[in-house]
């Protein structure tokens, strides 16, 4: 008997694995798209965004039946890159290092997409804070770099991940429209002059 992956004119796996890959990259493409949409407006509209990603509209609902799903998608995958960065910066860099400058990426994703987390509030309200929807991602990467720099004897013992959230909090109360390079760096510096006080290793 000839197997069934074999057999002619069958809805094989060998015959879906192209569509996946092609499903795959429409998506990729569609956030690619959205991202950049949203972020320069927080009211771009989903027609726009389907035809710049060069799809049709059944296909692009079929990934993403409403612009909430697409926005909470966006802003997750975006929160995610952020969140893995931190190993990528441990490995290369010194503890305390790694940790100022994942800081410095924090901040920059902050204030370049603005516009990404207009897009947030406006979509939904039911998925509680905005913090809260990346929060896993962001506590695993600051207890990682907590942890190096704590083994390290760079800062004070004991921090935690919600103590280093709450006291960068004030990143989301600046002006992305301003001055907010010298702003955020110098609320960064006090953060990380407060982290290193009382450090073994000083």
């Amino acid at each position: 008997m000839q197997p069934a992956e074999d057999a002619p004119g069958k809805n094989t796996p060998a015959k879906e694995a192209p569509l996946r890959s092609d499903a795959q990259r429409n998506r990729e493409r569609i956030l690619e798209v959205a991202l950049e949409e949203l972020t320069h407006s927080a009211d771009a509209p989903l027609s726009a965004i389907a035809k710049k990603a060069g799809v049709g509209q059944g296909t692009f609902y079929r990934n993403f039946p409403n612009r909430e799903s697409l926005v909470l998608e966006v802003y997750r995958y975006e929160v995610q890159q952020v969140s893995d960065t931190a190993c990528q910066l441990l490995e290369n860099r010194a503890p305390d290092q790694a940790l100022r400058e994942w800081m410095d990426r924090l901040a920059q994703y902050a204030m370049t997409k603005a516009g990404l987390r207009d897009a947030m509030r406006k979509a939904t309200t039911a998925h509680g804070t905005l913090a809260g929807l990346g929060h896993g991602s962001v506590t695993t990467a600051v207890a990682a770099l907590l942890e190096a720099n704590e083994e390290a004897g760079t800062i004070r013992p004991g921090v935690t991940p919600d103590d280093f959230l709450l006291a960068i909090a004030g990143l989301w109360q600046i002006d992305p429209h301003g001055d907010w390079h010298s702003r955020a760096d110098r609320l960064l510096d006090l953060v990380m002059d407060g982290l290193r006080a009382g450090a073994p290793g000083r």
